[in-house]
């Protein structure tokens, strides 16, 4: 690993507020990988990457196990999220699957997410210079 790159999970990182989650859920592009569902919007507001983490109540009765894999996408995130390029996410993960999976299951999701990202984004640059 790089010792110049900084794994935080910030504060600013975070997706919150009412207004911003209603705008990635009209506005975003949806998607699928492994056990995770996520739904993103580029927003070129931001100055950050930001996620939003979610485990619904309806597959997990237990609030223990939920945020354990919640723990868990954090986690993979916030040692992965220097993959994704320079444009700035809003994304949305929610945990899809009514299995406990291993934390190398998740962060092979998550690191499909941010690949999956990472050519939207340079798709989209390309098509902007081409023009």
């Amino acid at each position: 690993m790089d010792d110049n790159i900084r794994h935080t999970f910030s504060k600013e990182e975070k997706l919150c507020g009412k207004t911003n989650i209603e705008k990635l859920l009209a506005r975003g592009k949806r998607g699928g990988a492994g056990c995770l569902r996520y739904c993103w919007f580029e927003n070129p507001e931001s100055s950050c990457n930001r996620i939003l983490v979610s485990v619904p109540k309806k597959f997990f009765k237990r609030a223990v196990k939920r945020n354990l894999l919640k723990r868990r996408i954090r986690e993979s995130w916030r040692l992965q999220k220097h993959l994704l390029s320079d444009k700035h996410f809003d994304i949305l993960m929610t945990y899809s699957t009514k299995e406990i999976h291993e934390y190398a299951v998740i962060h092979d999701a998550v690191n499909q997410i941010i690949g999956k990202l990472s050519k939207v984004s340079s798709n989209v640059s390309q098509d902007k210079t081409v023009k």
